[in-house]
């Protein structure tokens, strides 16, 4: 569809203006210092990334993007939402964190960068905003240094199958047709009243690692999780390591993450 631009840069630029006060974000401990990556993404990233030109795509405003430059990263982070990059560099100034922000779709990054980076980042919610992989996948390449890495997490391509309920299969698991819905409310501000519409896709993991792997990357680590590291879904239990649905406890995969690597 040709307007899923338009339709999903005023849907993220509403939930950027209702996520960055929310309690879900947490800006005030964020600031105190909080690093807002999971143990899930660190476990790849590794805890020191000084020196690492970092790109980080579809960032929201920022925090992540914020927390890869407190590990030492220079972190330039990208995201197609007006209202999230202004957030952004608010949040940037506020926290005292050097990081550059491009409003884009990620899609044509090529727009607005022209230097490669040893580490590409990404994570929660993101490929679902994309129609299709295959030039995601050649971007991530294009702008990688060769030996450069690709960090990857989301949730896990099942999990979008349900209802908002968790109570049947609603959606294929293949990507045959993009969903376009109106919604009120979002994970930070269930409260909100304001009914936006948005598009997204399905993708598998096929189609993931086919982006990938089609581009030149060579696939170095993927892993799945039964397990949310955030409670943003219906019917959520709490267990030690994140969030498990009411009735599906450890029979769900709920999270992935993945690395790739440019060998050459």
């Amino acid at each position: 569809m040709s307007d899923y631009l338009t339709i999903n840069r005023n849907f993220w630029n509403h939930r950027a203006e209702q996520h960055f006060d929310s309690e879900f974000y947490d800006n005030p401990s964020f600031l105190a210092g909080r690093n807002s990556l999971n143990t899930i993404e660190l476990d790849i990233l590794g805890n020191d990334l000084s020196g690492q030109e970092t790109l980080h795509l579809m960032c929201h405003f920022g925090q992540d993007t914020l927390s890869l430059a407190r590990m030492g990263a220079t972190v330039t982070g990208i995201d197609l939402s007006d209202v999230a990059i202004e957030k952004a560099n608010l949040l940037k100034q506020q926290a005292g964190v050097t990081a550059a922000f491009i409003r884009s779709n990620v899609l044509a990054i090529d727009e607005h960068l022209d230097q490669p980076y040893d580490l590409i980042f990404s994570s929660y919610g993101t490929i679902g905003w994309l129609p299709e992989l295959s030039r995601w996948g050649q971007l991530i390449a294009k702008f990688l240094k060769p030996g450069g890495r690709f960090v990857f997490a989301d949730f896990h391509p099942v999990v979008w199958m349900f209802d908002d309920a968790f109570t049947h299969f609603q959606y294929p698991y293949f990507n045959r047709a993009a969903y376009v819905e109106e919604s009120q409310g979002s994970y930070a501000a269930p409260e909100d009243e304001k009914t936006h519409a948005s598009a997204y896709w399905n993708h598998s993991l096929a189609d993931i690692f086919q982006a990938l792997l089609n581009a030149g990357l060579t696939i170095t680590h993927f892993s799945e999780y039964d397990y949310s590291p955030y409670d943003c879904f219906a019917k959520t239990v709490k267990t030690e390591q994140g969030f498990q649905i009411q009735g599906l406890e450890g029979k769900l995969p709920m999270v992935f993450a993945l690395e790739a690597k440019k060998l050459v």
